[in-house]
């Protein structure tokens, strides 16, 4: 894939999503691809871990369409912002997001973001699960409007855009895959599929 970036896979691609921030991410590797929205019970049981919560409900939406698609290679994903063990959504609102950053200022905050690709013909099962930590800088009341204002990230859990300005809301951060932070390891994803790369006509 990485050296022709045209290149197809030898069966159908299927992305278990309907983020426009994931299909983003899987077309960087420039293979063709279609997106379904698996319908599935997001609810997190009764006092499971936001490690396991991501992982459980990544495994079911890859699961849910390759059902109906057995012959093709499915990808699902989620992502749960944890602080703690505490599960934060995707904020709504500005002043949630608002809230939101005022909640995290100076805190640690891990993000779990889960990966299945399931490909029932192919015999294909292989789950991944990228932390990333987040360590948030203290920020005053004025930078969390301003950024607010600034980048709206209503749709994104902790309320921020690390591919954005919100990167400059970080002492720091600890990850092996920067995109997984936006929603998919594309590392990953993309050392898995390679076996199912389709022959070059080059």
């Amino acid at each position: 894939m990485a050296e022709n970036p045209s290149a197809a896979l030898t069966r159908p691609l299927w992305l278990a999503s309907s983020s426009r921030y994931r299909r983003q991410l899987l077309e960087r590797l420039g293979i063709p691809f279609a997106c379904r929205s698996p319908d599935i019970d997001e609810s997190r049981q009764q006092g499971e871990p936001p490690a396991h919560l991501a992982e459980r409900l990544t495994l079911a939406k890859a699961k849910a369409i390759a059902a109906s698609e057995p012959g093709a290679l499915v990808i699902g994903s989620d992502q749960v912002c944890a602080l703690g063990d505490e599960c934060l959504g995707k904020p709504g609102s500005a002043a949630a997001q608002a809230a939101m950053l005022a909640r995290l200022s100076g805190q640690v905050v891990t993000f779990h973001t889960a990966v299945a690709i399931v490909g029932i013909e192919a015999g294909l099962w292989q789950q991944h699960r990228d932390e990333t930590r987040c360590v948030f800088r203290t920020l005053s009341e004025r930078e969390i409007l301003e950024y607010v204002e600034r980048e709206p990230a209503h749709d994104c859990a902790g309320g921020f855009k690390s591919e954005g300005l919100g990167i400059s809301l970080f002492e720091r951060m600890e990850s092996t895959d920067p995109t997984a932070l936006i929603g998919l390891p594309l590392i990953w994803v993309a050392n898995t599929l390679r076996p199912f790369a389709a022959p070059s006509t080059r």
